[in-house]
């Protein structure tokens, strides 16, 4: 199991000359990658003698609680913070969709609601107007039966009128009899008189019906007075269905440019994209013929060394030639002290370019790992490594070229120390046959070519390196554009989103109020249309109980004719008699 432990370290000893190294044991690591405390527990691990008291290291132990592995905990810790940052940021997220999600199904319910509330409005409206047609439907009986009444009345009126005609034509025949007849008895005058009082009498209430009839028209009118306020109501409704439809309208003219604009913005983005990637491919085509150049060069430096033994064994000279008679002439106990005096020099020159060497090394390591920080590197930390990379391709460039004279003045003595230590051995009595000045091979031209090379390698790496920063730079102005289409692109599908939401809530809106009004209309407009039909035949009443009216008065009129004929006939008796 893996464990979290803080290295501590106990000087053991009356003089803390031993000490023991332990591992304090602060977390664990469960199955599932999580880390939970446990109880403080400092165990043995001489393993862990290296480290500083104080260090965290992670440490493996098997079940027989045993150290298996230990290693520092800087870079782990790191991982395991930076995978704890994205879970919690993760975890934002999640809760801010959550609270997104929580919005909606509250502003939903809000809105179910909302309609309920409406639905049963409208109910109630709707069960009101089914009260209003029962009372319609009672006011029609009542005019209908008055309808009938009228038309019984209208029928008797008419049964009234051959009454009269036939009076009228038994007394057109009565008086052509009197003309036959000079007297008229008494008899028949009482006869007459009493037909003419009965047919005086009002056999139509004319004014009961006119009475009924005002009646049944209060009552249209009164039912037209309740259905009003719901026919402007009803009219309203179509105005706002009408302004309703109109947003929808704009609404859909707006989405139409929105999707436009969207479009075009993802054709420049697929086109900036299109461009990055080109810029990326030259990129990568720069950056591998810098490292097959820098790869040139190296191998140019590894050839470089590789003369030096060649010119440590005395048989290649780099520039000029001493002179050995000069050497030849000096005294001996002279010519011993100038080898030790060029042997300490020698020394000391060695050992200063060896750290120099050591110095470049560290160098070229660190600017490989930089390289890989760098392909591996999002877009915000890359700057920065290439900024560090930069300054560290400088420093090895500048300690490179400052090596390269130490190393020829490192061999140039080394040369110079064998050509007198080849003199002293020879004075000495120590020569081995060996005539260095007789095999010896200047390899100057060969060293110059290759600095030649060299420095021609550097400066087209310099000239690719400024090529790569300005595709770079180019780059980065493309990723700028990108990311800011990206977000315009973002930004006009969420507007995008907003105006069909919008628009799906208005043409909800709209079909709902458009189901109202026909569902309103369904009821209001055949009630309207009865009322108008019942008005209709009112007034046709109305008109019909006129001429009943100018009836009943010409048959007074009649009648009162018929009284003076008959008057008349009475005189004619008497003076008949005198």
């Amino acid at each position: 199991m893996l464990y979290l432990a803080e290295v501590q370290k106990q000087k053991g000893g009356l003089l803390g000359s031993s000490s023991k190294t332990g591992l304090k044991l602060l977390a664990c690591q469960r199955k599932d990658q999580s880390w939970a405390t446990v109880s403080e527990e400092t165990i043995g691990a001489e393993e862990a003698s290296k480290l500083n008291d104080g260090v965290l290291v992670l440490v493996e132990i098997n079940s027989s609680h045993q150290v298996q592995r230990i290693q520092e905990a800087g870079h782990p810790l790191v991982n395991i913070l930076q995978n704890f940052s994205r879970q919690l940021e993760k975890f934002k997220n999640k809760e801010q969709e959550i609270d997104q999600w929580k919005e909606s199904l509250t502003f939903q319910a809000q809105e179910f609601n909302r309609r309920e509330m409406e639905m049963e409005t409208r109910l109630e409206e709707l069960q009101h107007l089914e009260e209003e047609q029962q009372q319609f439907d009672t006011q029609r009986e009542e005019i209908q039966n008055l309808q009938a009444e009228i038309e019984r009345n209208r029928e008797e009126l008419e049964g009234a009128w051959e009454h009269l005609r036939g009076e009228q034509r038994l007394i057109e025949e009565y008086k052509s009899g009197i003309k036959q007849q000079p007297v008229l008895d008494r008899d028949k005058s009482q006869l007459l008189a009493d037909l003419l009082e009965r047919m005086s009498n009002p056999s139509t209430p004319t004014e009961a019906l006119g009475s009924y009839l005002q009646q049944a028209f209060e009552i249209v009118d009164s039912q037209q007075a309740v259905l009003h306020p719901y026919l402007e109501q009803l009219e309203q409704q179509q105005n706002e269905i009408n302004l309703s439809q109109t947003e929808v309208d704009e609404l859909s003219q707006r989405l139409t440019e929105h999707q436009n604009q969207w479009e075009q913005v993802k054709n420049d983005l697929d086109n900036k994209r299109s461009q990055l990637q080109i810029e990326t491919a030259i990129l990568e085509t720069k950056q591998e013929k810098v490292q097959i150049l820098r790869e040139q060069l190296q191998r140019s430096e590894e050839l470089h060394t590789q003369l030096e033994p060649l010119l440590a064994t005395g048989n290649t000279v780099l520039n000029g030639n001493i002179d050995i008679k000069a050497l030849e002439n000096m005294s001996l106990e002279e010519l011993q002290q100038t080898v030790r005096e060029l042997e300490d020099k020698l020394k000391i020159d060695s050992s200063f370019v060896e750290e120099q060497e050591q110095e470049l090394n560290y160098k070229q390591e660190t600017i490989t790992e930089l390289e890989q920080k760098i392909a591996q590197a999002t877009d915000e930390e890359r700057s920065g490594l290439e900024t560090e990379l930069q300054d560290e391709k400088d420093s090895y460039q500048m300690l490179n070229e400052t090596l390269v004279g130490q190393r020829r003045s490192l061999l140039e003595r080394r040369s110079l120390l064998e050509k007198h230590q080849v003199v002293l051995d020879r004075r000495q009595g120590n020569t081995n046959g060996n005539d260095t000045t007789d095999n010896t091979v200047d390899l100057t031209p060969i060293l110059t070519e290759l600095k030649a090379h060299q420095q021609q390698h550097s400066e087209n790496i310099k000239n690719l390196e400024s090529e790569i920063e300005q595709i770079l730079s180019s780059i980065k102005e493309l990723e700028n554009i990108v990311d800011s289409l990206t977000q315009e692109q973002e930004s006009k599908r969420q507007e995008i989103q907003t105006i069909k939401e919008n628009l799906l809530s208005l043409r909800t809106k709209t079909a709902e109020s458009s189901g109202r009004f026909n569902i309103s209309q369904q009821v209001l407009s055949p009630i309207q249309d009865y009322l108008n039909n019942l008005r209709e035949q009112l007034q046709g009443i109305g008109n019909t109980l006129g001429e009943a009216q100018e009836l009943g008065d010409a048959k007074l009129q009649a009648i009162a004719e018929m009284r003076q004929i008959i008057d008349s006939l009475l005189v004619e008796p008497e003076l008949v008699a005198s």
